[in-house]
């Protein structure tokens, strides 16, 4: 158990440091401190993704008693990710921070100077994802590992393919930050990232229910009424912020959408306006990393 703990603990910050080398020292690339450890951090973020996923599919794929089944990969996965929940609020933080930090950034203005101040500011503005990741180390994860005794590593693996919509949150952060809204990479990526969010992370708790149900030959609204009340708790705890998340998503799809359509309108005012800033030089030049002072388009900060 700790060896796994170990290997974690080594993997996810090694990988973050790699990348983030890297992105630095690459001839093609050659990218700033900051832009390769807001890159390196939704990248690592992805490759956790992906390998919750695969875990997720290969254990709920080989259980075919729901309860009583058992993988010898959901513990050992569970073990092996707590680590990441530990070092990724750290790597949202040094995101922060070095957004915070970036010339013409919207938020430039009002950066704190100190990193003690930044750090509150930090757990201010993403407490509901700093609580998700340390209710995920210090609840979770007993509960998961030893509360359980066994049991249900068919929902477990389920939960771990919860991460499926990740990678595509990570790609929109990256293409917001490099100012790529209008591409269609960045429409086909949003379509995908809220139909995935929908159904691996919204859709996933009713499943968990019916699932149970068609085992236990209950109908479906029973199942609430069967289940102790600590799993109706933890469920309704965990589906809150998914909801709370797939609301921004959806607020962001409407007004990527909305303001494609308007934007097809009035474009040769806007034309014709942009050339005479141009011709006064008074412009805002576009910064180097991709944020913009004008940027309307909230972050969502899921994972």
């Amino acid at each position: 158990m700790l060896i796994i703990l170990a290997a974690g603990s080594v993997f996810f910050p090694g990988l973050f440091l790699l990348s983030k080398q890297c992105l630095k020292s690459i001839p093609a690339l050659r990218w700033s401190e900051g832009d390769a450890v807001i890159v390196s951090a939704r990248l690592v973020s992805s490759i956790q993704a992906v390998m919750a996923s695969s875990a997720g599919y290969i254990i709920s794929s080989s259980c075919e008693d729901i309860m009583e089944d058992q993988h010898w990969l959901t513990s050992t996965y569970i073990m092996f990710a707590v680590p990441y929940f530990v070092y990724d609020i750290y790597a949202m933080f040094m995101c922060y921070w070095y957004k915070l930090r970036v010339k013409g950034h919207e938020e430039a203005s009002a950066a704190p100077q100190h990193m003690s101040s930044a750090l509150t500011s930090y757990l201010r503005r993403e407490f509901l994802m700093v609580l998700h990741h340390v209710v995920m180390v210090t609840v979770c994860f007993p509960v998961s590992v030893f509360w359980r005794q066994g049991k249900g590593d068919y929902f477990q693996g389920i939960m771990f393919m919860a991460e499926l919509s990740t990678p595509s949150v990570c790609l929109g952060k990256i293409l917001i930050q490099y100012k790529q809204q209008h591409t269609l990479l960045h429409k086909v990526n949003g379509a995908l990232m809220l139909i995935t969010f929908f159904i691996f992370r919204v859709l996933l708790f009713p499943y968990l229910y019916y699932a149970y149900g068609r085992y236990a030959s209950i109908p479906f609204l029973m199942v609430p009424l069967t289940v102790p009340w600590h799993c109706n708790l933890g469920a309704a705890l965990l589906m809150a912020p998914q909801l709370y998340w797939f609301s921004l998503i959806c607020r962001g799809a409407l007004r990527l959408f909305m303001g494609t359509s308007r934007s097809q309108r009035p474009r040769s005012s806007t034309s014709a306006a942009a050339a005479k800033e141009q011709s006064d030089g008074s412009a805002l030049p576009q910064p180097a990393n991709g944020y913009s002072a004008r940027s309307t388009e909230p972050e969502l900060t899921t994972h």
